[in-house]
């Protein structure tokens, strides 16, 4: 079961940091990189389903393609490597905790990634000595813009 969960682990990191270097380095977009990769990954183990485990078949492709939500991030919001993989950890923790609560619902994949994505956005602002108050400064600001 840890290395069931150490490899999802790791197909959720190549799945967004792929998505992203598809999208942003080779210019192929959010979209085209996204649904590239995931029809390589998910065809892959559409033709060979009993290469792994039943589990890992059935997981792995699910894994990457909401991973590969993570990748589709603007440059100008994450620019850096380090932040999509710490995103696509995220994303597969939630993904292992929550997977059996979302069973059904449309959209799992879709709201995990953009959780990990905000988290990851969150982290320097719990790193500064003015966290939440420069967080309450600006909605502040955008409050008194509309009143005017």
């Amino acid at each position: 079961m840890i290395i069931s969960t150490f490899i999802l682990l790791l197909t959720s990191i190549i799945g967004a940091c792929t998505t992203y270097f598809v999208n942003v380095k080779l210019g192929q977009g959010p979209v085209r990189s996204s649904a590239l990769l995931t029809l390589l990954v998910a065809g892959f183990f559409h033709l060979f389903p009993h290469l792994l485990s039943p589990h890992l078949t059935q997981n792995i492709p699910v894994v990457f393609i909401g991973s590969s939500f993570i990748g589709m991030v603007s440059a100008q919001q994450i620019n850096n490597y380090l932040g999509i993989a710490i995103a696509g950890i995220i994303f597969c923790v939630i993904y292992l905790n929550t997977s059996l609560f979302f069973n059904g619902y449309g959209g799992a994949l879709g709201t995990s990634a953009c959780i990990s994505i905000l988290v990851v956005l969150a982290i320097p602002y719990f790193k500064s000595k003015r966290h939440l108050t420069v967080g309450f400064l600006q909605l502040r600001r955008l409050v008194l813009k509309r009143k005017r």
